[in-house]
């Protein structure tokens, strides 16, 4: 179970770096006004989002109910930290109409709005870790 763990963990790592990185190239993709550059922007967020952030979610959640079934944890953190899951797969799913917004050139937001939302899987980050390894609940 420890490799389990191990890959858990080490797709969670990368899943977060991409979702720490998407709204990052996001805020930059919104300023840039030369063709070139919203093109090379649209290919690195699409590579980010299909080739990292997507595989290391899916393996991440694979990996986290392969624990699950096999630990049998239990308790209201275990509650708590699910539905921050649920909200990160959810905020994960927006990066990705945010994505396709900009693919077809139509984002409709300022590099503001983009630098806020890169701070919400932070928040995730810090809660799920505390919830996991201190089970305060």
């Amino acid at each position: 179970m420890l490799w389990i763990k191990a890959l858990h963990i080490i797709f969670m790592v990368t899943w977060f770096a991409g979702l720490f990185y998407l709204p990052r190239l996001f805020v930059y993709h919104s300023t840039v006004t030369d063709t070139a550059g919203i093109e090379r922007f649209k290919i690195m967020e699409r590579k980010l989002y299909y080739g990292i952030m997507t595989p290391g979610a899916v393996l991440t959640l694979i990996f986290g109910v392969w624990l699950w079934l096999g630990y049998g944890f239990s308790g209201i953190w275990l509650h708590i930290k699910l539905a921050l899951v649920i909200a990160l797969v959810a905020y994960h799913i927006y990066c990705g109409k945010l994505l396709l917004d900009f693919k077809h050139d139509r984002s409709k937001h300022s590099h503001v709005f983009y630098r806020w939302l890169n701070e919400f899987p932070v928040l995730i980050l810090i809660a799920v870790v505390i919830l996991a390894v201190v089970k305060p609940l």
